[in-house]
């Protein structure tokens, strides 16, 4: 009987990573990261314990204070008793590719503390603000026995939607005098949101800045028809029952840098993961997550097959020719994938 050394040294790095071993952890972290065999092969035998934590989004623009929010929630949770994990996309060095892990630098209260692990990864190009392993790097978390996973995007702006496909709830953090009210309105980064954040709700302007969310979120949710009868502002209900199952993103005010707001938000977090079990759209989100980093694995394998059987300069002259406008790159594209010569 053959004896395989690389499956005895997989099993016991995934043994230890349950067991609650933060050196393995952080090692294997590393291996999925970096796209290793031995990586792939833990994250294989880890996944079938899955599927428990609650995996929270934190998104927004740049200066919103992400880092300090996801600070404050973790000590938050850590008062609660529950084990969290961060894992913080930071923008990557166009000369090295590696992370500038200056969001560790806003989370030093959490130093120290054996129930949080805090993990940085750079974005490595992706689109989207998200690292193409994160998912991964978010199941080991969950199999690690982490209940909270928070995962903290880049701040690249709207088009860090990417956040929505891996995580059950994601919050979109604003914060006043960083733009003017219609650019908190604009499609896209705050059609993800679940909750939303205003953090430095002590800064001037808060009011209009919740007075916009609260201007989109009524659009996107008509739920109450406002009108003036004697010159006072009232309300009715426009639809005469309401739909139990639909989720209105409530607003929280927040300061995160003196914790005010905190304990609100986590309650609306508790109260989101609790609508999507009883609504049973966990398992419709856990469903369409898993579905999306299964298209983004079958793209990349396709991929690197497809380019490894490319007979040698056939993707060069296809290209040199859309290059030359004699082809577009549709027809190139066809052209490949049939197997017809250029």
């Amino acid at each position: 009987i053959a004896y395989c050394v690389t499956c005895d040294r997989v099993m016991n790095l995934a043994e230890s990573v349950r067991s609650g071993d933060r050196l393995a952890l952080a090692r294997l972290l590393t291996q999925v990261e970096n796209d290793t065999k031995d990586g792939r092969s833990a994250l294989a035998e880890l996944f079938p314990h899955t599927g428990k934590a609650h995996l929270i989004g934190v998104t927004g623009a740049p200066g919103t204070g992400k880092s300090s929010l996801v600070n404050q929630l973790a000590l938050h949770f850590r008062r609660e008793g529950k084990r969290v994990a961060i894992l913080a996309v930071d923008p990557s060095s166009p000369f090295t590719g590696g992370a500038v892990l200056g969001d560790r630098v806003r989370m030093r209260d959490l130093s120290g503390d054996a129930g949080v692990f805090i993990r940085s990864m750079a974005t490595r190009g992706s689109l989207g603000g998200l690292a193409q392993s994160s998912a991964a790097m978010a199941q080991v978390f969950d199999a690690a026995g982490f209940e909270i996973v928070m995962i903290e995007t880049v701040g690249a702006g709207q088009s860090e939607v990417d956040i929505a496909r891996l995580a059950h709830t994601t919050i979109v953090v604003e914060a006043p005098g960083l733009g003017d009210d219609i650019q908190a309105i604009k499609a896209g980064i705050l059609e993800i949101a679940d909750v939303l954040a205003v953090n430095k709700a002590d800064r001037p302007g808060v009011e209009n800045t919740e007075r916009a969310l609260k201007s989109m979120l009524e659009l996107a949710h008509p739920m109450r028809h406002v009108f003036l009868h004697h010159g006072q502002e009232m309300s009715v209900d426009a639809l005469s029952k309401v739909d139990a199952a639909m989720w209105i993103p409530p607003i929280q005010r927040t300061v995160a840098t003196e914790g005010t707001g905190i304990a609100e938000l986590a309650a609306h977090l508790a109260r989101h993961a609790e609508h999507l079990r009883v609504s049973g759209d966990w398992a419709v989100r856990e469903r369409a997550r898993l579905e999306s980093e299964m298209d983004a694995l079958l793209l990349e394998a396709l991929m690197t097959r497809f380019r490894a059987e490319v007979p040698n300069g056939k993707f060069e002259s296809a290209l040199q020719k859309v290059y030359e406008r004699s082809l577009s790159p549709w027809e190139a594209a066809q052209i490949l994938v049939n197997g017809r010569h250029t």
